[in-house]
């Protein structure tokens, strides 16, 4: 099984922004991250699962998805991302994410756990020092997606 820990962060939401993701398979590791100068912290929770699954090479794993974003974990788990989709996500947050991710979701079929943020689960703390020293950073990348539509 791959398992894919992720965190998002906001300096100020909306604000500079990064994100962190853990993926573990057997006795690999690898961590991602990187930081925008200006977005929020709901984007970088979706795109920190994002970029965990863009980064799995082999296809045909059970992969579990540990998050601290209600936002990610119950529109995926309580069925409300496919409505949206169903609208074209009409009146809904983030559409150019989620049409990343639906692809993505379709092909890895991932399951998601939801864990408490700040509560010492060793990965999530370290996704979210990951998350906040990309945000911090100053190799700060744009999220034209968000600044255009500002």
């Amino acid at each position: 099984m791959i398992k894919i820990f992720t965190d998002g962060a906001a300096q100020g939401n909306p604000g500079p922004g990064g994100y962190g993701t853990i993926l573990k398979f057997g006795e690999h590791e690898k961590e991602l991250s990187q930081g925008f100068r200006l977005t929020t912290n709901n984007r970088m929770e979706l795109l920190a699962v994002i970029e965990g699954l863009k980064a799995i090479k082999k296809e045909g794993i059970p992969v579990t998805i540990y998050s601290d974003s209600k936002y990610v974990v119950d529109s995926v788990e309580k069925g409300w991302l496919w409505n949206w989709e169903k609208k074209n996500f009409k009146d809904k947050a983030n559409p150019d994410l989620w049409k990343l991710y639906i692809p993505l979701h379709k092909r890895i079929r991932p399951k998601f756990v939801w864990v408490k943020g700040h509560a010492g689960h060793a990965e999530n703390e370290r996704c979210d020092q990951l998350a906040v020293a990309a945000a911090c950073g100053n190799n700060l990348l744009v999220d034209s997606e968000y600044e255009n539509n500002q």
